[in-house]
């Protein structure tokens, strides 16, 4: 089965379908592992992957952008030196009203009536400035950190900036050291 692409689900439009309880046959999400990496240890830098347009992103696109993050970071750092975190969550339930096409398609197909949609995945609705997936690492490898956030927003469908939340006073003690 082909899917979609993305255009068509990735602006947000009308009332969030989120009650899994009332409807039936909603594929499981692609995304299983929401913390890879060393999640006993506290790391002191925290760097995290922010979307600047409000959007929808799909679960498929967040299995894609948590797997390349993660194999950035686990063949440049070793998985014992971070702790990677998906921060959101697809809940929404997104719909398609399949038409048929072609010769005969007339007889086939309904049009808009009962145009409700039959269930074609789930997607996680996210604001502007919200961080999506955060990266606690120690300063030596923040640079990898940034490659592989660079690396998981090329999957995501709005444009992004990299923000470092914690550890920012560390750079500059770092660099008046060498001044």
């Amino acid at each position: 089965m082909a899917r979609k692409p993305n255009r068509m689900y990735r602006l947000i439009r009308g009332q969030a379908t989120t009650r899994k309880e009332y409807m039936g046959g909603i594929p499981n999400p692609r995304i299983t592992q929401f913390d890879l990496g060393n999640k006993s240890e506290k790391f002191p830098m925290k760097i995290s992957l922010l979307v600047d347009e409000a959007c929808h992103i799909r679960h498929s696109a967040l299995e894609s952008a948590r797997i390349s993050a993660n194999r950035v970071m686990e063949k440049g750092v070793g998985t014992a030196n971070y702790h990677l975190k998906i921060r959101v969550y697809p809940h929404i339930v997104l719909r398609e009203n399949k038409q048929a096409t072609g010769a005969g398609a007339d007889r086939v197909s309904q049009g808009m009536r009962k145009a409700y949609g039959k269930v074609v995945g789930t997607a996680a609705r996210v604001k502007p400035g919200q961080p999506i997936i955060t990266i606690e690492t120690y300063p030596q490898h923040l640079e990898k950190a940034k490659e592989a956030l660079k690396r998981a927003g090329m999957k995501i469908p709005s444009p992004f900036r990299i923000s470092i939340e914690k550890g920012a006073e560390l750079l500059k003690k770092k660099a008046d050291l060498y001044t």
